[in-house]
């Protein structure tokens, strides 16, 4: 008869393969909940510290050593993570009352943004020598002398053209005489400053 040949098998181990530890973690979900009841006497921060061990323990399962005790490894990770709370919560600051919320609060930056493309906008209805010169006064921070050297005019008509379009722009965006516009933009700040 012909034989077939079968591929080598390797060699029998008596040693079994160990267990995935990322399943053996849900049996210690009970144990590692009551050292974090114990640790916070809070069963909602337990929870989150709970929560905030299983996913640090599952994104460093790489320096978790095979064979070693997972349970002690976890509780490791609760308490430090624990500590690290303890020690946040210490540099921070009560405001019960929301004092200091309010007083750290700052516009949203949706109405400066809308208020610069106005002023965008306006600009570009400005005749070209009205909206160069408040550019390069206003936003560049030319002085007059330097504006007027780069238009090839006078001082006086650099003067002349900045209030000339400051007027335009104003009256353009619905501001009344020595009314200032609400933005933050510096640059465009400048251009609408009464300067020269």
């Amino acid at each position: 008869m012909n034989a077939i040949a079968k591929p080598p098998q390797p060699p029998k181990s008596d040693v079994s393969p160990l267990p995935d530890p990322r399943q053996e973690i849900l049996l210690h979900l009970p144990a590692l909940r009551a050292f974090a009841l114990t640790l916070s006497r809070d069963s909602v921060l337990a929870d989150d510290l709970v929560q905030e061990t299983l996913m640090k323990a599952w994104s460093k399962f790489h320096l978790f050593t095979p064979g070693t005790n997972l349970r002690s490894w976890l509780f490791t990770v609760l308490r430090n993570n624990m500590r690290s709370m303890l020690r946040k919560r210490s540099r921070e600051v009560a405001d019960v009352d929301e004092k200091m919320a309010a007083r750290l609060a700052s516009k949203p930056n949706q109405e400066s943004n809308l208020a610069l493309k106005e002023v965008e906008l306006a600009l570009d209805k400005l005749p070209s020598e009205q909206r160069e010169v408040l550019i390069l006064v206003g936003a560049m921070g030319f002085s007059i002398e330097e504006a007027a050297e780069t238009c090839g005019c006078a001082p006086g008509t650099i003067k002349s053209r900045a209030n000339r379009g400051r007027l335009a722009l104003a009256r353009l965006l619905g501001l009344a005489p020595g009314e200032k516009i609400d933005i933050s933009d510096q640059a465009t700040l400048a251009v609408m400053s009464q300067r020269p």
